[in-house]
Parts: C-alpha cells; sequence; structure tokens
C-alpha cells in the first residue's frame, strides 16, 4: 500500500505517508492562500525522511486523500458568491424565518438563554435575492399547479442583473416528484448558457437533500451554492498542482459522513468538519482493532477542541440535522463537539467575572501565537504553555518554529498580569486551569446527555496538543486512562488514509409498519422495496462512476423510526435490505424495539401508538485497505529508563511550588519503558506531558498509555461494563 493522506487545518497542514510497511508523519504550517504550498511542504518533508523524490512518489502511490477546513473557513468569512434562491410561490419568508430559530442556531447554551439580545447571523440570501415560483405538487408528488415558466423567466432574468452569481432552486414536495426542480434547471441554461455568464452554479434542493422539511432543505442547498466557488477553485488547485507532479489518479475527498469520494462526485457541504471526522474514524478504527470498549475521541490542535464519540462496537453518533456555523441543515454527518480550545486559542481578560477566559477566537498560523514571533501581540495557550515550562524554545514542531519566551512573556503581561495584578507564571497558570476546564465540561456535558459516565471511557488524546492538556482534562473528569494513539500529532490525516469510500442517499417517506389504527401490519411491501432499489442504483451508479468494481460494492439499509406521531425518531440498522414477508416485518419492529428501549429505558416502548418510517437510507461503500498497527496494549514489562536529556523546573496546576521534571526525546525511549511524574517527552510533531500522579508507558509509532499512578491498566472492557449504544 502507498498513500498519501492530508488533513487541511487552520494552523497546520498535517500528512499521514504510507510507503508499503513505513509509515511517515509530517506537519506544516497551512498557507491560507494557496493550499497546495503547505500541501508540499509536508509531502517534501515526509519524502526527505525516507530520502524519496517527490515526482517519484506521486508517480506510484494509489491514492491521494484530503481533510480540510476550507469550507468551515470560507463559512465564517463569508467569502462566498451572491446566491439567488427560486422557492415555491407562499414561501418567500422560510428560509428568512427560519422557523423562528433563526437566532438560536449555532449560540451557546449561555447565549440562547437570552435569545432577545442574540444576534441573527448575516443572511447568505439577501431578501431581495429571493424569488417566488408559481407552481406546485402537493405530499404525494401530484402537480397540482403547473410551472408558469414564462413568470420563471421574467424572475431569473431579474435576479441575475441584481448581481446573482449562483442559484439555488428549492421547491415544496421536491423530494417526492423532482419534476419542476428539473424543468428550472433547464430554464436556467437556457436563459444563460454557459457562453454568456460561464459556469454559474445551479444546486438543486432534491439533490442535496433527500428528506422532507423545507427549511433544513433549502438551508442545505444554500450552503452548498455559498461554499461552490471556493471549495471548487481551492480543491482544483490542489489537484492541478497533483497533476503537475506526476500524480495521474482522480483526487479523494474526505466527506463528514465517514467517507470519501472523488472531487467530482463531492457537495461543498459534505467536506464541513470532514478534518475531525477523520479523527473520529480513525479512533473507531483502533478502537475495534484494539478493542478499547468505549471511547471518548478528543482532538486537541492549534485552532479548536472536537469530541467525539465511538462506543461498544465501533457504533458512531450521527447528526442528522446538524447545525453548521448558524444554520440547521439536513446531511448525515458524524456528531461532533467543537469548542474553540486549541493551542492557538486566544487568552483575555474577562472584566465581568475578573477572571481569564480562552477562545473561540484563534491565533492561527498567521500571525500564530505571540511566542512564534511573527507578530502577534495576543496571548495564546500554547504561551501559557512556554512559560509553564512545558515547551522547548528551540525544539517545537522540530526545531521549525522558535519560540519566543520573552514575546509570551510580553503579551501575558500586557492583557492579562496588568488587568489581573498577578505574575506571569500566575497568568499562566489560570490559561491552563481555565482551558482544560472548558474542554473537561464539553466532554462531560456530551457524555452526560447521552447517558455515560466518563469513567467508564478510555479517552483518547490526540491532535498536536492533545498530549499536553490530557492529563490536566482527565483530572477533572475522573477519567483514569488517556491513550495517546499512533501517530498523534497526524491522527485525522491517519483516519483519512484509513475511510472506505462511501455515498449515502436517503428519501423522506411515511409509512406505517404497524397501524394501530386499523391493527395491521405492513403488507405491501412494493413501495418500500422499490424506495430502497432507487437508492442502492443511486449510491452504485457513484461509486461504478469512479472506477470500482461492482461486485466489491456494499450496501446498508438504516431506516428512521418512530413510535405513532412522537418527536424523537430512531435511527434503526434493518436486519434485511428488503421486506418480503411478515417474518421480515417482524424482525424489523424487533429490531426497532431493541434499540428504542436501549436509548430510553425499557419498557418505555409504545408500540400501541403504532411504529412508522420516516426516512429510508442507504449507504453505499466499498471496503478499501487500511493502515493496521501491532497490539497497543501495554507491555507491563518495566524496562530501565535511560538519563534525561534535560531537568528544569515547570509549574502545575494545585501545586505551590515548581517541581523539577525531567525532560526525555521520544527517540530514545523504546516500547515498555515506563516514564514516571512529573516529566516532558519531546517529539518531532508533539509534546507529552506526565502530569503528577501520572505515568506513561511507551507504545510503537508514538503510542503512549497514561495511567494514574496505582491504577491498573485495563485497556480491554467487559461487555457487562459497557452500555450499548445506537446510532442517533
Amino acid at each position: 500500500m502507498k498513500r498519501i493522506a492530508v488533513d487541511i487545518g487552520g494552523t497546520f497542514t498535517d500528512c499521514f505517508f504510507v510507503w508499503d510497511d513505513r509509515y511517515i508523519q509530517s506537519k506544516a504550517l497551512t498557507t491560507h492562500h494557496n493550499l497546495s504550498l503547505g500541501f508540499r511542504e509536508a509531502l517534501n518533508s515526509a519524502c526527505k525522511t525516507l530520502e524519496l523524490d517527490v515526482q517519484d512518489v506521486l508517480s506510484q502511490i494509489d491514492s491521494v486523500r484530503y481533510a480540510t477546513t476550507l469550507g468551515t473557513n470560507a463559512l465564517i468569512e463569508r467569502k462566498g458568491p451572491n446566491v439567488a434562491l427560486l422557492v415555491s410561490a407562499g414561501f418567500e419568508s422560510s428560509v428568512p424565518l427560519s422557523r423562528g430559530r433563526g437566532y438560536g442556531e449555532g449560540l451557546t447554551g449561555e447565549d440562547q438563554s437570552n435569545l432577545p439580545a442574540a444576534d441573527r447571523p448575516d443572511a447568505l440570501v439577501p431578501i431581495p435575492m429571493i424569488a417566488a415560483v408559481r407552481e406546485r405538487i402537493d405530499a404525494v408528488g401530484e402537480i397540482v399547479m403547473p410551472l408558469d415558466e414564462d413568470d420563471l423567466r421574467e424572475k431569473i432574468r431579474r435576479l441575475v442583473d441584481r448581481g446573482a452569481q449562483a442559484f439555488v432552486v428549492g421547491l415544496v414536495n421536491s423530494v417526492t416528484n423532482p419534476v419542476h426542480e428539473r424543468r428550472v434547471e433547464e430554464i436556467l441554461f437556457e436563459e444563460y448558457p454557459e457562453h454568456l455568464l460561464g459556469a454559474m452554479p445551479v444546486v438543486l434542493s432534491h439533490k442535496v437533500a433527500g428528506r422532507k422539511g423545507e427549511y433544513v432543505r433549502w438551508s442545505s442547498s444554500i450552503i452548498d451554492a455559498f461554499l461552490h466557488d471556493v471549495m471548487y477553485h481551492g480543491l482544483s488547485s490542489l489537484e492541478l498542482n497533483l497533476r503537475e507532479s506526476s500524480y495521474q489518479r482522480p483526487m479523494l475527498v474526505i466527506h463528514n459522513s465517514g467517507g470519501m469520494a472523488q472531487l467530482n462526485s463531492t457537495d461543498s457541504l459534505q467536506t464541513i468538519h470532514s478534518g475531525p471526522v477523520a479523527g473520529v474514524s480513525a479512533s473507531e478504527h483502533l478502537a475495534q482493532q484494539a478493542k478499547l470498549g468505549n471511547v471518548i475521541c478528543t482532538d486537541m490542535g492549534g485552532t479548536s477542541f472536537d469530541i467525539g464519540l465511538v462506543v461498544e462496537g465501533g457504533v458512531k453518533h450521527y447528526d442528522f440535522n446538524p447545525v453548521i456555523e448558524r444554520w440547521l441543515v439536513t446531511v448525515p454527518m458524524i456528531h461532533l463537539v467543537t469548542l474553540g480550545a486549541g493551542g492557538g486559542s486566544i487568552c483575555h481578560y474577562d472584566r465581568m467575572h475578573h477572571t481569564v477566559q480562552v477562545g473561540p477566537g484563534s491565533a492561527g498560523s498567521d500571525p500564530g501565537p505571540a511566542s512564534y514571533d511573527r507578530g502577534g501581540l495576543s496571548p495564546t495557550v500554547t504561551d501559557a504553555d512556554l512559560i509553564l515550562g512545558y515547551l522547548t524554545s528551540d525544539r517545537y514542531a522540530d526545531g521549525s518554529i522558535k519560540l519566543n519566551q520573552a514575546r509570551a512573556k510580553a503579551a501575558l503581561e500586557d492583557k492579562i498580569c496588568d488587568e489581573l495584578n498577578c505574575s506571569v507564571v500566575e497568568a499562566a497558570m489560570m490559561v491552563k486551569r481555565r482551558v482544560d476546564a472548558n474542554m473537561a465540561n464539553g466532554i462531560f456535558q456530551e457524555l452526560r446527555a447521552r447517558g455515560y459516565d466518563p469513567r467508564t471511557f478510555t479517552m483518547l488524546a490526540y491532535g498536536g496538543n492533545g498530549p499536553l492538556h490530557g492529563c490536566g482534562i482527565a483530572n477533572i473528569l475522573g477519567i483514569n486512562k488517556i491513550l495517546v494513539p499512533p501517530f498523534c500529532s497526524v491522527f485525522s490525516a491517519v483516519g483519512a488514509g484509513n475511510m472506505h469510500q462511501l455515498h449515502i442517499h436517503e428519501r423522506s417517506l411515511f409509512m406505517y409498519i404497524y397501524d394501530s389504527t386499523a391493527r395491521r401490519l405492513l403488507s405491501d411491501y412494493k413501495r418500500f422495496n422499490e424506495i430502497v432499489q432507487e437508492l442502492e442504483t443511486a449510491g452504485l451508479q457513484d461509486l461504478l462512476r469512479q472506477g470500482m468494481r461492482k461486485e466489491d460494492v456494499k450496501h446498508r439499509l438504516e431506516l428512521d423510526m418512530r413510535f405513532g406521531n412522537q418527536l424523537v425518531q430512531t435511527t434503526v440498522v434493518s436486519p434485511t435490505s428488503r421486506l418480503r414477508n411478515m417474518d421480515d416485518v417482524m424482525a424489523l419492529i424487533r429490531q426497532f424495539s431493541v434499540d428504542y428501549g436501549n436509548r430510553f429505558g425499557k419498557g418505555s416502548e409504545a408500540p400501541e401508538a403504532g411504529i412508522r418510517i420516516n426516512t429510508v437510507r442507504v449507504s453505499s461503500y466499498v471496503e478499501l485497505e487500511t493502515v493496521r498497527f501491532s497490539d497497543i496494549a501495554p507491555q507491563g514489562k518495566k524496562k530501565k529508563l535511560p538519563p534525561p536529556v534535560a531537568k528544569r523546573k515547570c509549574h502545575f496546576v494545585d501545586v505551590k511550588e515548581p517541581l523539577e521534571t525531567e525532560f526525555y526525546e521520544i527517540g530514545q525511549l523504546e516500547i515498555g519503558h515506563v516514564v514516571g511524574a512529573p516529566a516532558v517527552v519531546i517529539s518531532p510533531v508533539t509534546t507529552y506531558l506526565v502530569e503528577p500522579g501520572w505515568q506513561m508507558e511507551i507504545g510503537e509509532h508514538g503510542a503512549a498509555w497514561l495511567t494514574r499512578v496505582g491504577v491498573k491498566i485495563d485497556p480491554v472492557r467487559s461487555e457487562a461494563g459497557s452500555r450499548q449504544a445506537v446510532s442517533a
């Protein structure tokens, strides 16, 4: 296997390079103005390690995979074209009203508690850019009012005169019958063919989302159109750079659904949060291989802190109506919680509470933390870690970034010390205490909201700053064991290298499996099976178009089901792909009842209210070769440690005086070495901090187990001690 996987983050571009049985990791600062520059720098570094020529490497590898935050950044910065929206007459205000909840979507819990004071997000489609289309299709797909084409042509011209650069077509009930949306697209290109206005994106809402719910479907389509240009040009420049360097295969893009596809089969919306999702997928792969049981995934990079869950058996949690930035959308996305708590998160004085706050703003890669000495004036978490003694000025990022301690000290003094009348060390300690508490609170809320006890989880600490703050987070949560996974600083890139090609297609459906009024089970299976067949065919065609073999394509059928008219619905993996007889129906009902009971408690099932299907979803995928690691379980055999490379005093939370701390190089440690506290282990890509009360055992490829002193390491959880979860 020869493969390159890249995760382009807000601060660093991470590269994971597989060359037969050798695995190489490298990092470079993200070059936002031209993503290919940061990628080439990271790739050059990896090739240099193996003494290979970049041109030769790119001519021989089997795939290049990208996960990127390009779309996320474009949304935050509002960089996109003027989008026009064509909606069914009478629904012109659906998007501006945003179900009356537009003020609250995407806000913190604190801000949502005071909605009258909340700021409404700037509209991606201003009201003058919304036009009504005279047509109507009913809920079952029958045409009630034909499309008024003359009126439509007039309104299209008016929107173009107002500066429209992209069109979204969102008509009512188009998921049941898309004929009018397709005709609107034809008319758009009849009026403005490409030789007049160039390649003007036209997004049809039924192609973006197959579920009912006009507002979320239209908001999803608007974001997709808004990001089209920046994603197309940004990723195309990467693909063009590869072409010029002898790589002839299609570039693969990671999706937030947990799969990947070629660029020409990727919607812009699918790339949002694809980097952190790749990290969750890597965690799932590692948890299954090493039998870790329940795992909490924590990715602390330079800009943000991402939290994901992988429970016993590798079942992932999905969001089917996630909030992206400030908008509710309808797209299957692996569930993530993102906090503004990275190494580059800016620290500031909170006048109201007379304390230190961290984030959500970030110094990014340009100018970066004050200690980077590139013009940054605001103190960050990295600056605080440097002041506390954890970081070595000339060894940060393998020596490629020389940290300036005087700059870090000056930034903390100017922004925090003068306000709180404290020393620089005290200010840095407050920063560490605050950022660790913010991350721990995020994890606690996520686990408790789903009924889990943090103490029953193994915490995976990865990202460039994960091993540095893992102990601090675990101290607050009461977690006893932390696994720093192999290649932890580029772990999301590892996940990108392990993903399978996958497409998800779904369709809204109103079908009773059990009608409680008539007391009758479903007996007409034709409609259900036709929809499943149609979705499987769509997924198959997607994969065949990308060069996959038909015999390698697999399908997984998922159903969103609920009891009667309850608002809560549960996603069920169907035990059969078709309904052929009463036994299949009963098997589906039993599976739904088990999953519902596991989620809401035994005895909460209510079949007397009826059982119905709301959404049919088919995941079509091809399993590809993945990276495999040796057994990462602790060896249990202590080896004599080599002498430390340095000793110096470091400051720790809740310890009054600085402690003499031993510093080791990762290269001098072997599998089985146990490092006692307090200690710092330096690697070219991250820093491991062993806080008082902890010890660290070294594994392969930079993996490490951090455990509390006196607590036995038991990475494999028993079934009795775990709780089975379902997709939600």
